[in-house]
């Protein structure tokens, strides 16, 4: 089965891990801030701290705004249903919007309608590894959160996305660019935050039991009495998964390559073929991360159907959320997503890919194509 999301690891990510296990340290440990040093300046995020997945991150990111509890946060409703669980668990309400049909990026134009004294902050997903135009979103004035789960590669305007609003948040886990098994990663305009999240990932322990016992041959005497600086729960990421992160971000511009070429490969082949809507092109300036690959299409179903009897995995990231009955906002009217739901689907698109598979999904599209007079 040719799977649909995947990354690549080798002989340098099993040393790092296997070297964390002989060494018996496991959980947090040096390859946390190797990890942070080497990601900051590779993207030219100043600020930045690793937590253990892109999930808590999200609920990080959310908790360092400090908002008003019962705030309203404007989330786009084609996003993962962490996006929306962290605002919940944080106290707040998720106020779903609806996206562009083609960037499946939400626009300024979106969110306005939705603005009142309830909303407090605007959640922007930059799909796909796609920019989100954020200018506009920042003249509305209120504190944006990136998520940047498929876009640790991507810029907008010359800048890392993840780290150009208030706060922002990466994911490395075992599908992304940049994996790490399970991690995550947030950013902020703001150093006082991200020194600040450090503590919070500690469960709001300002500094660990080894840093502790280390200040104590400076003449600290109860070197095991710590200061719990606020509650929160435990984020921790360990050794062994920012050493994988290590060996990836080694090897991070191969993997993009491999990434591009077989995004261009798609287009060419597809873009001239009428009843198939390729996705956006980053436009100039900007840096897309070829994180996944959708396409919409007539028969959607059917044609997922085909590919699965000949063994090629598709799905539709994502299912909106307005849609759920968990968030109760089923009323609400959000055509594009709705749209969406109907016709888009997410084919392979991983470093694992031979370019003799994609050449086979190539064909079997086609020839669902020709079969089904499209």
């Amino acid at each position: 089965m040719i799977s649909v999301f995947g990354s690549l690891v080798g002989d340098e990510e099993i040393a790092n891990a296997i070297s964390c296990m002989k060494s018996q340290w496991m959980g947090f440990g040096s390859n946390v801030p190797k990890f942070e040093d080497f990601f900051s300046k590779k993207f030219n995020v100043p600020h930045f701290a690793m937590v253990d997945s892109g999930s808590n991150a999200l609920f990080m990111a959310v908790s360092l705004l400090d908002l008003p509890r019962g705030s309203e946060v404007i989330v786009p409703s084609l996003t993962w249903v962490s996006c929306a669980q962290a605002v919940i668990i944080a106290g707040h309400k998720p106020v779903f919007c609806d996206v562009d049909p083609l960037t499946m990026n939400v626009r300024c134009e979106d969110i306005e309608p939705l603005l009142n004294s309830k909303v407090k902050a605007i959640m922007v997903v930059h799909y796909a590894g796609l920019a989100v135009d954020l200018d506009p979103i920042f003249e509305l004035g209120l504190p944006v959160i990136e998520d940047a789960a498929h876009a640790v590669c991507s810029t907008y305007k010359g800048k890392p996305c993840g780290a150009i609003a208030d706060v922002g948040i990466y994911s490395f886990d075992a599908v992304k660019n940049l994996t790490t098994g399970e991690g995550g990663g947030i950013a902020s305009i703001h150093a006082e935050w991200i020194e600040r999240a450090k503590r919070m990932r500690y469960c709001g322990i300002g500094k660990s039991g080894f840093e502790a016992a280390a200040a104590s041959a400076k003449g600290k005497v109860r070197w095991w009495e710590y200061n719990i600086t606020e509650p929160f729960i435990k984020m921790l990421p360990t050794n062994i998964a920012a050493g994988i992160g290590l060996a990836q971000l080694e090897r991070l511009d191969a993997l993009q390559a491999i990434r591009e070429n077989i995004w261009r490969h798609y287009q060419f082949e597809f873009t001239n073929i009428s009843w198939i809507i390729t996705p956006v092109e980053a436009p100039e300036g900007d840096r897309h991360s070829y994180f996944t690959y959708c396409i919409r299409v007539p028969k959607r179903d059917e044609l997922a159907h085909f590919l699965l009897e000949n063994e090629v995995y598709t799905t539709l990231r994502y299912h909106p959320l307005h849609m759920n009955p968990l968030y109760r906002q089923m009323d609400v009217r959000l055509p594009h997503c709705e749209a969406l739901n109907e016709d888009a689907l997410s084919i392979p698109m991983h470093p694992r890919l031979s370019m003799e598979e994609v050449d086979k999904i190539i064909d079997l599209i086609k020839k669902f194509g020709k079969v089904n007079s499209l």
